[in-house]
Parts: structure tokens; sequence; C-alpha cells
């Protein structure tokens, strides 16, 4: 039975995530905050703070208790908030970048030696070029920084398969943060989950565009 990794498993597409793995015989290790919400597709939870790299060491140490090795990471953590630069304080700013790319660079650091030699990474961003509207700068500057440490880490793991994926708007409880309606043909995050899996099973590396 394979294994995967899935910080941020509460979240709607981390949840779809955990599930059509789940489906297909993997056994799910999820991590991070609500995963209540996963109690019944994963194999193993544990509470962790993305932004607090004590917090990801003690997830990793106790999953590495339970598991030998895993096949799969998967970063499907996110935030969003509508602020003007002017009106937005410190704190705000960070919990963004956080959210969306130091919980990625920290989850990734200590994830690593806990992966099989082929294992895959799979990273959760967006299509940032749509995503430079007033009010979203901490969300498109956290998103453009994790498509450049994404592709940095590309190069440095060579010879593993690590995918950014974008997806365009998703069905999530995120557009309830923006003061922006979410589109009608939204994707639900089922369907981003199956297009996603399935283009890791096919060997896809790089950006990965779902527009």
């Amino acid at each position: 039975m394979k294994t995967a990794l899935i910080w941020g498993a509460g979240g709607g597409i981390g949840q779809a995530v955990a599930a059509e793995l789940a489906a297909k015989d993997w056994q799910v290790v999820a991590l991070g905050r609500h995963l209540e919400r996963v109690t019944e597709t994963a194999h193993l939870t544990i509470e962790a703070d993305v932004a607090d790299d004590f917090s990801v060491q003690n997830g990793i140490m106790a999953a590495g208790m339970e598991i030998d090795t895993a096949d799969l990471y998967l970063y499907c953590v996110g935030d969003i908030m509508a602020q003007a630069t002017a009106d937005m304080d410190l704190s705000q700013w960070q919990r963004i970048l956080n959210a969306n790319l130091t919980g990625a660079f920290l989850t990734t650091r200590h994830s690593l030696p806990l992966l099989a030699p082929d294992a895959g990474l799979i990273f959760l961003g967006a299509v940032s070029e749509r995503l430079r509207l007033p009010k979203l700068s901490a969300y498109a500057a956290a998103k453009a920084g994790l498509e450049g440490f994404v592709e940095a880490l590309r190069k440095e793991e060579r010879r593993r398969q690590v995918m950014l994926v974008r997806p365009g708007a998703v069905a999530t409880p995120l557009w309830e943060k923006v003061p922006m309606k979410q589109p009608a043909d939204a994707p639900s995050p089922e369907k981003v989950a199956k297009r996603m899996l399935k283009a890791y099973h096919e060997g896809h590396t790089g950006q990965l565009d779902l527009i």
C-alpha cells in the first residue's frame, strides 16, 4: 500500500484529494488543522501548524513513528484575504504568506527525509497572473513566490516528480473571504483533485494549469 502525506487535508481540495487517494487504496496521513473533516478517509491524522517550524517538525516525527516512508507529498494549504495595502498590517500580510508560501517551505524541508527516493511532490498554487487585483497583494505575492520556490525545488530534486498545480477558480469556502462572486462554472474540489492526481499518475512534472 502506498502512503501519501497531505498537508492541509482539512481544506476543500485537501479533503477531496484525501478521499480520492483513499478510494484508490492509498494510506493517507493527514496533517494540518480541522482534521475532523477527514477522519473517515485518513488512516492517520496529525494536528500541525504549517507556519510553525517546531509544530511541523513534531508532525513529521509523529508520522515517522507510524510509517516507514511516504510515496507522495501534497501541499494543499491556502488562505486568502482582501485588504488594501495601505490598510494591511504586518500580521495580516504574514498570515497569507505563511499559509501559501512559508508553510510550503517548512513542510517540504521537514518532509523530504521521510519521502521515498522516488516520491513525488505536488503543490497547490493558483494562476498567479490573474491575481494581481486590488486588495489581493498578499495573496498574489505569496502564490507568485510559491511558483518560484517550486521551480527551484524541481531543479534541486531532479530525480523526483515535482508538480505545481494552478487551478482557476474552485468552488471552496475561500470565496467567503473575498468580495468577489464565485464564478458559476467554478469546478468542484473533487474534480480538481481527480485532474491533478491523474496528471501525477501520468508522470506530469513542472507546471499544470487547470483552467
